[in-house]
């Protein structure tokens, strides 16, 4: 590692990442509390339509994540103009293919709404806002890959300002968009809809600016027009196989959605409601485990393999507390939270609960969240996605299936299955990281000059 990367530090990593990610979260939770004021039909089909939206974002962040994987341990290797050549790369990569996915998304909205087996009374909003946030996701995977390059080389400041603008104008948007003062026309989802979209366009355009800036020498912008194809395919072995367990996981999502819609619009909302407030929760796990990736990824460049076992054990121990403590804290405050959101007493009690069993959940998260994203940078991608697949298929949404649905248990049957789905995936997961195999699994060959 260079005497520049050495200063890196989890605590310098890690709390302009959380302020990002606590910052992103309350952007969703902003458009959820102000939608709240306006109709809690309208949270229910963002809601519903957030979850296709996550799912298609999983779909082109293969490119970012395998930027990420090969630009930190070629920096730790000491090779700087590689790993600016595969920046310039994944970004240009990254735009074909989100561009493609934004038209698809665009012209299968009501289809895929419908597929969804979504109310009818939210047929409409959820479309309308589909259309338009859908029709404009590239945007979305733009951000995504520049993030991840601005904090590969250890720039997570940078990220948490843009975040920080982002969130400011998003909050007056939606104000303006929704209550309309001084005249201004009230343009309920649609209005949400276009606020998000005009700031992720500033977003995107502030922090490609920070880029160019930030790099010490000319960028091989050649590598946007004529790819390498090593560096293609080491993007594809390093992206696919870790995107497709976040992929499995939105799927399973959006089946356990599919679900939930049978259960009516108040386990709906209820649901949104819950999850806004759970992110509160393992917004720390993501953070620290998005510290340790780019620790961990310049480590395994520099072959310090002894420090990345440790740094990963050491950053699980860390997560599981903070998790435990924040979410007894929002479990003791869930009536007043929730209360924030509404006041019907039925999503009230039900989402007590919810957050009682979530306290068991986040600590089983936060061994996936923090060794999976060790793994993957180490370079072992693929074990994640195979466990991963077969436990969110086999226990999430079987579990969700028969206990929510064939025995009853609405929520309630969909949290033991999330429950279950994490602990047993975490346990595998800490077997491997111990195993050591990922210590023969790096991108970068150390004896390239």
């Amino acid at each position: 590692m260079t005497k520049e990367h050495k200063k890196l530090t989890l605590f310098a990593l890690t709390w302009p990442i959380f302020i990002e990610l606590m910052l992103n979260m309350l952007m969703g939770n902003a458009d959820t509390l102000m939608l709240s004021q306006y109709s809690d039909s309208s949270v229910a089909a963002v809601g519903v339509s957030n979850q296709m939206i996550s799912f298609v974002i999983v779909m082109f962040s293969f490119v970012a994540t395998g930027s990420s994987i090969l630009i930190t341990q070629n920096l730790g290797a000491h090779m700087d103009y590689d790993a600016k050549k595969i920046a310039v790369t994944s970004i240009s990569l990254n735009l074909v293919f989100s561009l493609l996915i934004s038209i698809a998304l665009y012209l299968s909205s009501n289809s895929i709404l419908t597929l969804m087996d979504l109310p009818l009374e939210l047929m409409d909003e959820a479309s309308s806002y589909l259309n338009i946030v859908g029709g404009f996701i590239f945007l979305q995977a733009l951000i995504s890959t520049v993030s991840a390059i601005l904090r590969s080389y250890g720039f997570t400041k940078d990220t948490m300002f843009v975040v920080i603008g982002i969130n400011v104008l998003n909050v007056i948007g939606n104000y303006f968009a929704i209550f309309g003062p001084f005249g201004f026309p009230i343009l309920g989802v649609e209005g949400v809809a276009y606020t998000t979209v005009i700031c992720r366009l500033l977003g995107f355009i502030s922090l490609i600016i920070i880029f160019v800036n930030r790099m010490e020498v000319t960028l091989p912008w050649a590598s946007f027009f004529k790819y390498d194809k090593k560096d293609i395919k080491n993007l594809l072995n390093i992206g696919v196989p870790a995107a497709g367990e976040e992929l499995s996981f939105s799927a399973s999502q959006v089946i356990i959605t599919i679900f939930v819609t049978q259960l009516g619009t108040v386990a709906i909302t209820t649901k949104v409601y819950v999850e806004n407030l759970m992110m509160f929760i393992y917004v720390f796990s993501i953070a620290i485990s998005q510290g340790t990736q780019i620790l961990i990824g310049h480590m395994v460049g520099a072959q310090e393999y002894d420090t990345a076992y440790k740094r990963a054990i050491k950053s699980l121990q860390i997560s599981i507390f903070i998790t435990l403590i924040s979410g007894s804290i929002i479990y003791l405050s869930s009536d007043a939270l929730l209360g924030i959101f509404t006041d019907d007493a039925s999503i009230l009690e039900l989402g007590s609960v919810l957050l009682l069993m979530t306290v068991i959940l986040e600590p089983g998260r936060a061994f996936n969240l923090n060794l999976v994203f060790a793994l993957r940078t180490a370079g072992d991608v693929r074990f994640p996605v195979y466990v991963g697949i077969a436990t969110m298929w086999g226990i999430s949404v079987a579990f969700a299936w028969f206990f929510a649905i064939y025995l009853e248990f609405g929520l309630i049957g969909v949290w033991i299955g999330f429950i279950a789905d994490e602990w047993i995936r975490g346990i595998f997961m800490l077997n491997r990281w111990r195993s050591k195999v990922w210590i023969s699994k790096s991108f970068v060959n150390n004896d390239n000059p």
